[in-house]
């Protein structure tokens, strides 16, 4: 037997069938949790390098520069975002949602050691990390 001639023999009962189908998926679609503007925890790296008494020209030039050379060769980096001032150098790293924080993190402790030639000798401390949290809409 033809399944579609069922339909077409009982035309009543086909538009209450899709009366039915259509009432249950509008109920199901306001059931539907959406948000215009989703909060998203973008997987977010800071490196931070001290450097007292150096200028933020010195900063910029002398430690910012090889720190962000070395670290925008990183796969599945999105944005990067540099600070330099007076003895303080902050680079903020937003990476791809796709990349896990624990492999950006890797990544990002191997690219300061693979910078670290590159940097003053006499810088007090080496350049440390953090992961930050941050909801930002996409």
């Amino acid at each position: 037997m033809n399944p579609s001639r069922l339909f077409i023999e009982r035309p009543v009962a086909t538009i209450l069938l899709m009366i039915a189908v259509l009432i249950s998926g509008l109920f199901a679609y306001k059931m539907l949790s959406t948000s215009a503007l989703p909060q998203v925890d973008y997987p977010t790296i800071q490196v931070t390098t001290l450097y007292p008494g150096a200028s933020p020209d010195v900063m910029a030039s002398s430690v910012t520069a090889p720190l962000e050379r070395q670290l925008g060769q990183m796969a599945g980096l999105s944005q990067m975002y540099s600070t330099s001032s007076g003895g303080a150098s902050v680079i903020t790293l937003k990476f791809s949602l796709d990349l896990s924080l624990d492999v950006a993190e890797q990544e990002v402790q191997a690219a300061i050691n693979a910078a670290n030639s590159l940097l003053p000798n006499d810088l007090p401390n080496p350049p440390t990390y953090k992961r930050l949290t941050r909801r930002i809409p996409p």
